[in-house]
């Protein structure tokens, strides 16, 4: 496993990566309620929404691939996605 932390500019949260032989994780802990949290991911792009008082919030961040899952669980966003083809095909060599 492969852990990779970065944090956003300003007082933006902490993101996470983790990438394993079969697949990859990104993790943000935003600190809101889950009802108040949308997250959806076009092409690498994750695209989260925090609604509160006033105007909603919106974020975008890079994916390390496509998503094949998105999730909000007690304010923890979480994006999963599956390996690139071309990195397991150079493992397997």
């Amino acid at each position: 496993m492969n852990h990779q932390q970065t944090r956003s500019t300003g007082d933006g949260p902490l993101l996470r990566r983790f990438e394993y032989e079969d697949g990859w994780v990104v993790a943000a802990d935003l600190g809101a309620d889950a009802a108040n949290v949308s997250i959806d991911a076009v092409g690498e792009t994750a695209i989260v929404v925090v609604e509160g008082d006033g105007e909603p919030v919106e974020s975008e961040f890079e994916l390390p691939g496509p998503a094949a899952s998105t999730a909000v669980s007690n304010g923890v966003i979480t994006v999963e996605g599956d390996a690139a083809e071309d990195d397991t095909a150079e493992g397997e060599r």
